[in-house]
């Protein structure tokens, strides 16, 4: 009985709304019913134009991708005109003299060389920055008047670490000297120059910082010697004296401030 009675309830509802229906369409307004639906129209990008070359804007695209190249090339822009190289090989000279194996470690290394490298190139990021970099970004200054302005700095700061021997060698390579000024340097033959003049100040440095160190193995391997203890190893015994010898001198401190310092003033 139950069932019958919900299932006649349930028809008597269809039956009402079948009913109802079609009244309720007609006392809808016309003029709601002529009124077209409105849609919103779908957003569109703004156009953005983010430079020009030889007059022609540039797609935001392309400017994207020279942007991300750009982006890979650092590393080389750091190892190649910056303080970089100078100091990390330094630092890692200093480690293999001390006898220490990882310690301190290859990310405590970098670490260090970049904050120094940070420090010495600072002025010359701030003169890179007031020069070229400000004021293309505030649409002073076009971008290759920008580029001239901003590498000027980095251009200068590689010279003064030169050798004119280095310079000379790449100029005679490159079948492009001699030179009028500074300026007509190609930038290849610079960075070139001033790599291979990093890497033998870098040695050069590191050959003094040794001198210390193999003394101190030269004096345990003869004690060790005359005693008849030929079976152990002099760089366990020295070790411990070169670790002590480097604290008590504070030697993180004179090598850091000699590396700060070995760079010529621009």
């Amino acid at each position: 009985m139950r069932f019958r009675r919900l299932l006649a309830k349930t028809l008597l509802a269809f039956a009402l709304l079948g009913v109802l229906a079609p009244v309720a369409a007609q006392t809808v307004p016309a003029q709601a019913q002529a009124q077209p639906a409105t849609v919103n129209p779908s957003p569109t990008l703004p156009q953005v134009n983010v430079g020009s070359i030889g007059g022609e804007p540039v797609s935001l695209q392309l400017q994207v991708l020279l942007l991300m190249t750009g982006i890979t090339l650092l590393p080389a822009a750091l190892l190649g005109i910056t303080a970089f190289t100078r100091i990390i090989i330094v630092l890692a000279l200093l480690r293999q003299a001390l006898g220490t194996g990882q310690t301190p470690s290859n990310q405590v290394l970098l670490a260090l060389a970049l904050f120094l490298t940070t420090m010495v190139m600072m002025p010359v990021f701030d003169q890179a920055w007031i020069a070229g970099i400000s004021p293309y970004l505030d649409n002073q200054m076009d971008f290759r008047s920008a580029w001239e302005a901003a590498s000027a700095p980095f251009r200068g700061f590689m010279l003064a670490q030169i050798r004119e021997n280095d310079l000379m060698t790449f100029a005679g390579l490159s079948n492009s000297g001699p030179y009028a000024s500074a300026a007509d340097i190609p930038f290849g033959v610079l960075a070139a120059s001033f790599l291979t003049s990093e890497l033998k100040t870098a040695f050069e440095i590191a050959f003094l910082i040794y001198i210390p160190f193999v003394i101190i193995d030269l004096v345990v391997a003869s004690v060790l010697m005359s005693m008849g203890m030929m079976m152990l190893s002099p760089m366990l015994v020295s070790a411990p004296f070169k670790i002590l010898l480097f604290v008590l001198v504070d030697g993180w401190v004179l090598v850091v401030g000699s590396l700060a310092a070995s760079f010529n003033a621009v």
